[in-house]
């Protein structure tokens, strides 16, 4: 009697059409990972999304949701059925994380497994809807590029589609078409939405298509910003390169001391003030004279004006435009020389004369640094 059931259930099993959902593949086995996250606390609804997806490719949804019922154990689908359920609990419980694995291990039926898991982790329409025009009402560009800044809005309007669908007409033979127009008015306001979320860059861009008649969709809308987005990097590569030269010029006249020529000095100053005007920086403050604008190594009260300073004559004030400091006090003698040359005149009874520094007198009439 036993080997007669047995082979009437081979029988069955054999002539199972590949388009049964009892049918299982010779590739199939229960510890494929057939999503792309593991479930946790905080995905189910991504989870389930992709599950679902799977299930439906295999032709297995029905036993998960119930709509295909466990046959008697005396119906020849029995075994074929326990066959095709214990496969897909094992599909769900290897895309689990292990403390939920745990909680499902004892249950009898994919059903059940599914069951729970919504009523643990699928969240009420309102709280979650709440918290997903929240984090809608929030989201923003910020820097980010527009794919990644649009890939995030998609994400929560797929999410919110789910959690608030939009109302069908079931009329019959309703010629109102309130569907279609449910569907424009929903992707007018996620181009809102998108537009107000870029940053202050994209005022041109989001003017512009606000003002088309008629308006583009969403899908146009994101190009049109994604192409614009594209034009900018294009252009402001250059202008950044561009900054960048100016900068280093900049950086360059200014690494030049005032004192190493006099011809460089006015150059170095000038240098000095752009660089104190585009980093917007405290300007220097000279500690010799007390005067802005300049240091002491540069100050011109300290070392002497040069020829091009303009001005009046100033004749009781001369300036000395180079100083020779050096041990010896006539230029062009070095200690020894000016030894032998002062004892050649004591020799002759001529007195030590008392040398001087020789100083340039330079026009600079009325005209002070500090003035």
């Amino acid at each position: 009697m036993t080997g007669e059931k047995g082979e009437a259930s081979k029988k069955t099993e054999d002539a199972i059409d590949t388009n049964s959902p009892y049918y299982i593949h010779a590739s199939d086995y229960p510890k494929q990972m057939q999503v792309n996250e593991v479930l946790n606390d905080n995905n189910f609804n991504e989870w389930k999304q992709e599950m679902i997806n799977f299930l439906f490719a295999k032709n297995k949804i029905g036993l998960v949701d119930g709509s295909i019922k466990k046959p008697e154990s005396t119906s020849p689908m029995y075994m074929a059925w326990m066959r095709a359920d214990a496969m897909i609990k094992g599909w769900l419980t290897t895309a689990m994380e292990k403390s939920i694995r745990t909680s499902v291990r004892y249950a009898n039926t994919s059903a059940e497994i599914w069951k729970d898991l919504e009523e643990r982790f699928e969240k009420e329409g309102a709280p979650r809807a709440y918290e997903l025009k929240q984090s809608l009402g929030n989201t923003r560009q910020e820097g980010a590029s527009v794919s990644s800044y649009y890939t995030k809005l998609r994400s929560i309007w797929d999410e919110l589609q789910l959690v608030l669908p939009m109302p069908r007409c079931t009329c019959n033979g309703c010629e109102c078409a309130l569907g279609k127009r449910f569907n424009d008015l929903k992707e007018k306001e996620r181009i809102y939405e998108f537009l107000m979320g870029l940053d202050e860059d994209f005022s041109i861009i989001r003017t512009q298509i606000l003002a088309m008649k008629p308006a583009p969709s969403l899908g146009a809308t994101y190009h049109l910003v994604a192409e614009d987005e594209q034009q900018r990097a294009i252009s402001g590569g250059s202008r950044r390169a561009t900054g960048d030269a100016a900068a280093f010029q900049v950086n360059l006249m200014d690494r030049k001391a005032p004192w190493q020529t006099q011809g460089t000095v006015q150059t170095a100053n000038k240098g000095a003030q752009r660089v104190s005007r585009q980093g917007n920086e405290k300007t220097e403050k000279c500690i010799f004279c007390g005067k802005e604008g300049h240091v002491k190594d540069g100050c011109f009260k300290r070392i002497g004006y040069p020829d091009w300073w303009p001005g009046k004559k100033d004749k009781s004030k001369p300036k000395a435009a180079c100083v020779e400091i050096g041990p010896s006090p006539v230029p062009g003698l070095n200690d020894e020389q000016y030894r032998l040359f002062v004892e050649h005149f004591k020799e002759d009874g001529i007195k030590e004369p008392n040398p001087k520094a020789n100083l340039a007198e330079i026009d600079n009439e009325g005209l002070d640094w500090c003035g």
